[in-house]
């Protein structure tokens, strides 16, 4: 298990635009379960929308791909580089996600050449979808 600071040490992001508190299970280059705690306070939330917050979904595909990569950049290989998008398909929404649930994204590394990696993610919020999508990561 990762907690916040532990996942920083492995992927550059920080905040605002962390999207991960803790990652439950990673097996180097080949899968990751990790969390986010959305929160009432989170910086989308004044403007996406008043009165009806919802986390957009470009942030659940971020938070998606943070997650894979730290599958990948867990690798002694990937240590200190970044994972950029290489590419986002067959991404589909199926329910809300709303300040004050938790989040959990399931992502599998499903194949690896050189510096460009793919992966199935899912995010949950408890045992609901709440999407799902292929991504394409270049390590750099």
């Amino acid at each position: 298990m990762l907690d916040r600071d532990e996942v920083m040490q492995v992927i550059p992001h920080r905040d605002p635009f962390l999207l991960v508190d803790g990652v439950d299970e990673l097996v180097p280059g080949e899968r990751a379960t990790g969390w986010l705690e959305v929160a009432e306070g989170a910086f989308w939330v004044p403007g996406h929308f008043p009165d009806y917050p919802v986390m957009p979904g470009v942030l659940i595909v971020e938070a998606m791909a943070q997650v894979g990569a730290v599958a990948l950049l867990s690798l002694d290989e990937n240590k200190g580089r970044i994972a950029f998008f290489g590419g986002i398909d067959k991404v589909r929404f199926k329910r809300q996600v709303r300040p004050g649930e938790r989040l959990r994204m399931e992502v599998s590394i499903t194949k690896r050449r050189g510096p460009i990696g793919f992966g199935e993610a899912k995010a949950f919020v408890g045992d609901e979808l709440a999407c799902s999508g292929e991504l394409m990561f270049a390590i750099q």
